[in-house]
């Protein structure tokens, strides 16, 4: 079975889920705990960093679009960070590339 690790830091005052593994049917319910958490807690902008994930389903590609319909009554954004041709080719085939912000690293977001 396949396994995800999640690391939480902040970057000028924004939460920041640094993701490793694969997101998957098993493993999305535990990102999606983590996104939910801070949207309860208030944070309405957050980055995902998926640099370090290896693999994404559409099951992951869910709870991402889920998190963002949560956010965004509050005008709050969900950037992405993914630099692996696999799961940026993610994003493009759904054209979800054109909903998210997606960025290389996390120093190209100003925020």
């Amino acid at each position: 079975m396949a396994d995800i690790n999640i690391g939480k830091k902040e970057k000028n005052n924004t939460p920041v889920l640094e993701v490793q593994g694969e997101v998957d049917i098993y493993t999305a319910p535990k990102l999606k705990k983590e996104i939910l958490s801070l949207i309860d807690d208030g944070k309405y902008t957050m980055i995902i960093d998926l640099a370090n994930v290896d693999f994404m389903d559409s099951s992951g590609l869910g709870v991402l679009v889920s998190g963002l319909k949560r956010v965004s009554p509050h005008d709050g954004k969900i950037y992405l960070i993914a630099n692996r041709p696999n799961i940026i080719k993610i994003f493009n085939i759904t054209g979800l590339d054109k909903v998210f912000e997606i960025y290389a690293n996390i120093e190209e977001i100003a925020n």
